[in-house]
């Protein structure tokens, strides 16, 4: 599988997750998270307005990375890719659907937390898995557990990830990138805020930036 967006996660560090109620707040959104440089989006289909949303970023924005989250079954799959979406995350270890992006060569981010899930997912070709939702199964700690018996195994946290606890997760070795709504919350999004997210996302992006320079 082309690790080339994967490697764009790591190399931006916060993946913005987005809960959008209109479409017409997708590029608006989209536009200010770039601006605050994050020009990444993990749309989640929880809204009916996911697709379009998708879409919207998709045409209107070729440089911004758009992906589709909340992806759960083999409908949502396709749809998501028909829509423009350039990479899926789902919350769990939906082997159906991971062996469906992989014969059609779109990136992954599939959930696994325990050990048993994790297999599953190394004997799909799987190295890199969403952790969900991060805090609430242990957070840092219930990560470095759980991988300690698969060193070559990396992970994106998702879940109660918050700027004020941002730094520690982004100084472990096993974690790739972080996904996130602080900086472009659902209230923030369906209210047009979007001068507060562009700062959020510059908050953010600063905080990648010091982290990884302090560890070079």
């Amino acid at each position: 599988m082309n690790t080339f967006i994967f490697d764009r996660f790591h190399a931006i560090g916060v993946i913005p997750v987005l809960e959008i109620d209109s479409a017409a707040h997708a590029v608006p959104t989209a536009e200010a998270l770039s601006a605050g440089g994050l020009p990444i989006a993990e749309v989640t289909l929880r809204t009916e307005a996911g697709l379009d949303s998708i879409r919207n970023i998709a045409r209107s924005l070729p440089d911004t990375l758009v992906g589709a989250g909340t992806v759960v079954n083999l409908k949502q799959a396709q749809e998501a890719r028909d829509a423009g979406a350039q990479f899926l995350v789902s919350p769990g270890m939906a082997e159906d659907v991971v062996l469906w992006a992989q014969k059609n060569t779109i990136p992954i981010l599939a959930g696994a937390v325990t050990p048993t899930e994790i297999m599953r997912g190394l004997n799909l070709g799987l190295t890199l898995f969403k952790f969900f939702p991060s805090e609430t199964m242990g957070g840092l700690k219930a990560i470095q557990a759980v991988s300690d018996p698969f060193p070559q195994v990396r992970f994106i946290p998702t879940g109660g990830v918050r700027f004020e606890n941002l730094a520690d997760y982004l100084r472990m070795e096993k974690v790739h990138a972080v996904g996130g709504s602080w900086m472009a919350k659902r209230s923030l999004i369906a209210e047009g805020r979007f001068d507060e997210i562009r700062r959020l996302a510059e908050e953010a992006r600063r905080l990648v930036e010091t982290q990884r320079q302090s560890l070079e």
